[in-house]
């Protein structure tokens, strides 16, 4: 029988609610007939609810990373909450009367293989050759919009940020939408996220508003320089096509799978954990982001992977949870970039951690500090990457240096614990840590940044891994 976990039903399930209602269902005794099929692909089960007649629902495991959930309910959700508590039956290894595959299901299958073939085909397909004009005229266009953004940096650069207020933030306002119409995504957030902190500088007059709207500008000046240059080479050598630079994303291009997958940017059957997991709210896109920080089991490497949702589109996209078990990834899909990757999958199937899994984990864990440090350091001196990265780190010990909290490495060296600018606080919970062997000789996940006041680099703690273990001090 089918093994499933609690983890991979709230993972499949499209909010909490439904989970719950799905558990329910299952725990009052609501299926009143449950078959499987003998080769264990197919479970159906007749469910009563408030209609008239039992719902009939069922999961189809013909491809068992993307199982197909069918119900006769009227519910708009998917999976519904009665595919849920089939699944939660499943999970609790419940009696399945053995029964034959309806012939229905056999021809849905047949029907799902020969559009997957078919659009397999259509991918090895060439591509229409109109398609080289289309992206040479895009690019043409968003040449033009970079010199509307151009000019607006050489004037608050002459001018100074101050300009920016009153009837002004109209005008920037205005350039921000406009640049929408040039396929200049990227520099538009930029300039709705300098007139949000210039908002924010005119309403207390903090300093902090102000250092971060200088901080964007520069960005901002720097991602047209480099970007005018990208774009007008690709056009000199008619090179049109995405080619895996960062800018690509920068500017405002989404990525596909399969133009990743395309670029070699793919790993086959990867092993991840999740370490760390957060929320936070991006007032500039109007969208709540979901943040999930894993580690490949064979490299040690830590990726990011994240889940937008638009508060106008809150009701349709599934907010993202804390995963606690390991995630196998048949196709795993890296964007562009360097440290802390940013990850996609369309399917994996999950299983508890091992202690195994942890080991190999720690095994490709670094244990010196300043090559750390030094690398954090060159991913802040450029300009378009983030001003913090989030690494593994074996140490030596964890303890008080008088009133802050510092993290040694094997060799003496040490870095102070902070909480960085901006994000929820963890450093508070060390205290809470009923283990003291978790303080002595185990790995640290955390951000490396640069904190100004005390013009050091420091670290912000996010999990202590064991071989035991994943502590998390951010879910």
């Amino acid at each position: 029988m089918r093994e499933i976990t609690e983890q991979y039903i709230t993972a499949l399930a499209p909010n909490a609610n439904a989970v719950n209602n799905g558990r329910k269902i299952s725990q009052k005794g609501g299926f009143v007939k449950r078959f499987r099929s003998e080769d264990d692909t197919f479970y159906m089960g007749e469910c009563s609810g408030s209609g008239k007649s039992n719902y009939i629902t069922s999961a189809d495991f013909a491809d068992a990373q993307s199982p197909v959930f069918r119900c006769s309910c009227p519910s708009r959700q998917f999976p519904c909450k009665h595919s849920l508590a089939l699944l939660f039956e499943i999970s609790q290894q419940k009696e399945f009367a053995p029964a034959e595959i309806p012939e229905d299901i056999l021809q849905k299958r047949q029907k799902k293989e020969a559009r997957e073939a078919k659009a397999k085909s259509a991918g090895k397909a060439a591509k229409p050759k109109a398609g080289k004009a289309a992206r040479t005229k895009k690019i043409k266009k968003q040449l033009e919009g970079l010199k509307l953004a151009e000019e607006m940096v050489h004037s608050l650069l002459s001018a100074g940020l101050g300009a920016m207020g009153g009837s002004s933030i109209k005008t920037y306002r205005d350039l921000a939408k406009q640049l929408g119409d040039y396929y200049l995504a990227g520099p538009q957030l930029y300039v709705s996220r300098l007139i949000l902190e210039m908002e924010d500088f005119k309403k207390d007059g903090e300093s902090c508003h102000y250092k971060a709207a200088a901080h964007i500008l520069v960005q901002l000046r720097a991602l047209i320089k480099k970007s005018e240059s990208y774009l007008k080479e690709k056009l000199e050598k008619e090179e049109v096509e995405e080619d895996g630079s960062i800018l690509y994303e920068e500017l405002g291009g989404i990525w596909k799978l399969t133009q990743l997958q395309e670029l070699g940017l793919k790993k086959e059957n990867a092993t991840l954990l999740q370490l760390s997991f957060q929320v936070v709210y991006d007032r500039a896109r109007k969208e709540f982001v979901d943040i999930g920080w894993w580690a490949d089991v064979d490299t040690g490497e830590v990726f990011v992977a994240q889940n937008y949702r638009p508060i106008k589109a809150m009701k349709y996209i599934k907010q993202e949870d804390t995963v606690f078990e390991a995630a196998t990834v048949p196709a795993l899909a890296y964007y562009p970039g360097e440290m802390n990757r940013r990850i996609r999958w369309e399917s994996a199937s999950y299983s508890p951690v091992t202690s195994r899994q942890r080991k190999s984990l720690l095994s490709h864990v670094p244990d010196s500090l300043p090559v750390l440090v030094k690398q954090v350091k060159n991913q802040i001196k450029n300009t378009l990457s983030d001003n913090y990265a989030v690494l593994l780190i074996r140490f030596a010990q964890i303890g008080k240096n008088g009133e802050a909290y510092a993290l040694e490495d094997n060799t003496g060296n040490t870095i102070y614990l902070k909480d960085m600018p901006g994000m929820e606080g963890t450093i508070n919970r060390l205290a809470l840590l009923p283990d003291a062997s978790l303080f002595r000789n185990q790995a640290l996940l955390g951000a490396f940044f640069y904190q100004e006041e005390e013009r050091r680099i420091c670290l912000q703690p996010y999990s202590i891994v064991t071989e035991e273990q994943i502590v998390r001090l951010l879910y």
